[in-house]
């Protein structure tokens, strides 16, 4: 009995060290191969990546003739000086992680474990900025209005919505400033669904160089290391 439970522990300690090689290889072999931009649109929408150096956004103008972000998004304090706020970043993930987990060392184990698999729901985190400043973590993507028409789709409907067609925002105090907010979203976060792979689908989405598919940041800045 100990010699059979002790061979059925072993297998799962093989199948599940052979999962993470077989996931980081695939991750390393996909993200490699690249989605090229669509030839010959104009320049006429500028629009950001931005990183953490783990999460990434999507970063549009807050207001433009197409969306005013601020109709929709509505959670500045009347005070603020909206005009002020040319950019709004925007990303998607796994709800537990966003409000439950303000930094790694407070990472609890049942948060990751839901992440992994799946099962816990996700949340779209919106941030106002007034400027953005190119670096290697803020890479400047040029895009065509029709393009943009395509982001802004991609960007909403991954909001879930109220009886209203409202996106419902969501009460916490992880927000880190006045300037950000919590809503929720569609979709299910898993190792093969991550926060970065949505950015990278919008990129995907607009027409614009990505990833086949990536669940890290990195290779997704490496195809604007030039911009």
């Amino acid at each position: 009995m100990i010699r059979k439970l002790l061979l059925k522990i072993l297998k799962g300690l093989l199948f599940f060290v052979a999962f993470i090689l077989l996931y980081f290889l695939s991750a390393f072999l996909l993200s490699k191969v690249s989605i090229a931009e669509e030839a010959s649109a104009p320049n006429e929408i500028v629009v950001y990546i931005l990183t953490n150096g783990i999460h990434s956004d999507i970063v549009v103008p807050t207001n433009t003739a197409q969306e005013n972000w601020f109709s929709s998004l509505n959670f500045l304090n009347s005070s603020i000086d909206t005009s002020q706020y040319k950019y709004l970043a925007l990303g998607w993930g796994d709800k537990g992680f966003y409000l439950n987990t303000p930094s790694w060392s407070e990472l609890k184990l049942s948060t990751a474990l839901k992440a992994t698999v799946g099962i816990s729901g996700t949340a779209i985190h919106a941030t106002y900025y007034k400027n953005m400043i190119e670096s290697e973590s803020c890479k400047k993507i040029e895009i065509s209005k029709e393009q943009y028409g395509r982001l802004i789709e991609y960007i909403k409907n991954s909001f879930d919505v109220d009886n209203e067609n409202n996106f419902v925002q969501i009460i916490t105090s992880a927000n880190k400033t006045e300037l950000d907010a919590f809503y929720e979203a569609k979709g299910r976060y898993n190792v093969f669904n991550t926060c970065n792979s949505w950015t990278n689908k919008s990129l995907k989405y607009s027409g614009q160089k990505a990833c086949f598919w990536t669940a890290f940041q990195g290779p997704i800045f490496e195809k604007y290391e030039n911009k």
